[in-house]
């Protein structure tokens, strides 16, 4: 931390939920800055409940707390580690010292101020994060985020301000400054001021909230991330490989996937390993990049055992084990705001039980459909032909042509399941045909995401 100087009152830009650039806005548009104000409010909550972000217990407006806030800086006046200066446009030439900075700032003409003891005005950059933090969290902070370039002077600044305000020697035990956001291929962060951006609304046109969660737990929150549809769509990869693979542990669980005996051993030890890996991975600074790639290994070989298909419905199962790690993998992404195998939330909608149910009900249909045109009479495999029929067709011969027949005529049967399945799966419905029955689950991206599936 920088040495703290002394805090002075002198005038420059101040930023609260009615900065200058919402004053000139709200004059262009004709409207009082507080309404334009409230209508960004509004918006930005809504982006947030879109993104699934969940809303702070308290939300607190600089605007409604200037009296705490002029008396905030009075305290720290009193204590001589802040003084005033003139309230002219020079004010800068009275600093006693050239880290000292702005508790208020003086009101220009037409600009929306406050009386205080040192003019008309507004508050400075970053009393208000101070006053307000304290308001409502006391006299001591335990962990304070922000982006990493509000770590000098904005948090260095804070932290001055309240150790002299409170009198104690650590305000705030931990600082986590998160990365910025980058277009790919570009040294810039993302700004409005850059033309280098992407509305959340525009965004959630093209991705999912879920999506924007998993491109971010794949870099550590520190680090800059770098935005691109590629990056994207490995997040939208990486969900359907966890979506997939729980789908098919639900359907072994159910005994509509039947496959070889498994490996409960070594299964039970990978669910170990990863715990204890995930927990290692959070405690190291929230290192969610380890921590996923962790879970991605688990169902790397969760999926080995399951690929080993048979057609004996009499092996046994191991459905605790893969139960126990379908439990800890939806725990672990539930935590982070992210859920998995639950139709009615895919499908969205205040009707999608029902939905849900008529999906089931037309997939069962097809599942009678397809295992009817399947069910051909087996070839006789020990057949000879009879004594003093010499030319005439044997029973293996017939039966091989009764096949034949039957599988033309049932050919329709089946490509009219292939079309159906074809046609659900360009509204995102994906139904995977088992051994006796057919499963199926919401695949985001349709068609797109089954072909990018089937070439990998």
């Amino acid at each position: 931390m920088t040495r703290f100087f002394g805090v002075q009152v002198i005038m420059v830009m101040g930023i609260t939920d009615i900065d200058d650039k919402i004053i000139k806005r709200a004059n262009e548009m004709n409207i009082s800055p507080v309404a334009l104000a409230r209508i960004y409010e509004e918006d930005f909550k809504q982006d947030m409940a879109a993104l699934k972000v969940l809303p702070p217990t308290v939300y607190m407006r600089v605007t409604d707390n200037i009296p705490q806030i002029i008396s905030f800086i009075k305290t720290i006046i009193a204590s001589g580690q802040a003084y005033a200066t003139s309230q002219d446009e020079a004010a800068d030439t009275d600093k006693r010292h050239g880290r000292d900075f702005a508790l208020w700032k003086a009101a220009k003409p037409q600009e929306l101020s406050w009386t205080s003891p040192w003019g008309k005005g507004r508050p400075g950059w970053h009393i208000e994060c101070s006053t307000i933090s304290s308001a409502v969290f006391g006299k001591h902070l335990d962990i304070h985020t922000g982006g990493i370039d509000l770590a000098f002077p904005h948090h260095e600044n804070e932290i001055a301000q309240c150790e002299v305000y409170h009198q104690c020697e650590q305000w705030g035990n931990y600082f986590l400054h998160s990365g910025h956001l980058h277009v790919k291929g570009s040294q810039e962060k993302m700004s409005k001021s850059l033309k280098n951006y992407i509305t959340i609304k525009d965004f959630l046109k093209k991705f999912s909230s879920d999506q924007f969660r998993m491109f971010c737990l794949r870099s550590r929150y520190s680090s800059a991330v770098e935005f691109s549809d590629e990056s994207m769509d490995d997040a939208k990869h990486l969900l359907q490989a966890i979506s997939s693979f729980i789908s098919d542990a639900n359907a072994y669980i159910k005994g509509q996937l039947v496959c070889d005996p498994v490996r409960e051993d070594i299964l039970w030890e990978r669910l170990a390993n990863t715990k204890v890996t995930v927990k290692a991975a959070f405690a190291d600074d929230f290192d969610t990049s380890r921590a996923v790639a962790a879970i991605m290994d688990l169902i790397h070989h969760g999926n080995r055992q399951l690929k080993a298909v048979t057609k004996d419905a009499g092996s046994p199962r191991s459905s605790v084990v893969y139960g126990s790690i379908i439990s800890y993998i939806e725990g672990f992404f539930n935590a982070l705001g992210m859920s998995f195998g639950e139709r009615q939330v895919a499908l969205g909608g205040g009707d999608s039980v029902v939905l849900s149910n008529v999906i089931d009900e037309l997939v069962r249909f097809r599942a009678k459909v397809r295992h009817y045109a399947l069910a051909l009479p087996e070839e006789a495999s020990e057949a000879t032909p009879m004594e003093g029929a010499t030319g005439a067709k044997g029973p293996k011969q017939e039966q091989k042509e009764k096949r034949q027949q039957l599988m033309q005529e049932r050919k329709p049967l089946l490509e009219a399941c292939d079309s159906l399945r074809g046609d659900l799966a360009a509204f995102g419905i994906h139904i995977k045909d088992r051994a006796a029955v057919s499963t199926w689950e919401i695949v985001e991206g349709g068609q797109g995401e089954q072909q990018a599936e089937k070439k990998s």
